[in-house]
Parts: C-alpha cells; structure tokens; sequence
C-alpha cells in the first residue's frame, strides 16, 4: 500500500477554480462601468485625469483605480502593469465595442417586458 492519492490533483484543480469564480462578483457589472465610461466620453473628460477621493479602506489609498476593469492598485507601478496585461486589454476591446446587454434587455428576452403587439393600424 502507499503512494500518493489518485484525487489530490482534482482537489487542487477545484480550489483554484473556486478562487477565479470568486473574483467575479466583487467588480460592477460590464453595463455599470459602460455606462461610466460614457458618461465621461459625453463629458469629454479623460478616465485617468478625474482626482479620486482618499479612502483608508481601498488598497493604494484608493488612488489607483482602472475604471475599465473596476479595481484598485497598491501604486503607480502595479497600475502600469496591469495596463500591459492581456485581462486589461480585452476589458477595453469589450468596452469599446457595443454596449453590453442590460437587465432591460434580459427581461424583453424573457418575456417579461413591455408587449409588442405591431403597428396600430386605423380601425373605421
């Protein structure tokens, strides 16, 4: 008898996909942040010119923030980094492209929205 176990490596496997899936819901959703980034377009201001308030609780003293990607940054340094990753440039491919689907969107798809019945057409 002896020998490693045949199932440690799926454990492993299991753990850092739970790690992954876990990073996900504490960033805003893409139409929260399509809608900022519009919202600053329409005011022809520059996404890394805007002041940040200084905030205790925020890595960085919350003064390194991508808004693309919706996280903050320990320093200038780690924030430039991130902007040559691969995660930072498909988020901005994504945000330049159409603009993602809303809850509006997913409730006309469902059924739940507002009814189409066609033109109105004129009765005599």
């Amino acid at each position: 008898m002896g020998g490693k176990c045949p199932h440690r490596k799926v454990k492993k496997r299991r753990l850092s996909h739970k790690t992954a899936r876990r990073g996900k819901f504490l960033v805003k959703a893409d139409d929260a942040v399509y809608d900022e980034l519009v919202k600053l377009a329409d005011a022809g201001k520059d996404a890394d010119a805007t002041q940040l308030p200084v905030d205790e609780d925020l890595p960085g003293m919350g003064q390194f923030y991508c808004l693309h990607c919706d996280r903050y940054f320990a320093s200038e340094s780690v924030k430039e980094e991130h902007y040559r990753s691969k995660r930072h440039k498909k988020r901005i491919k994504q945000m330049s492209g159409p603009a993602p689907h809303t809850q509006l969107d997913a409730d006309l798809a469902a059924g739940m929205g507002m009814p189409d019945n066609g033109l109105k057409l004129m009765s005599m």
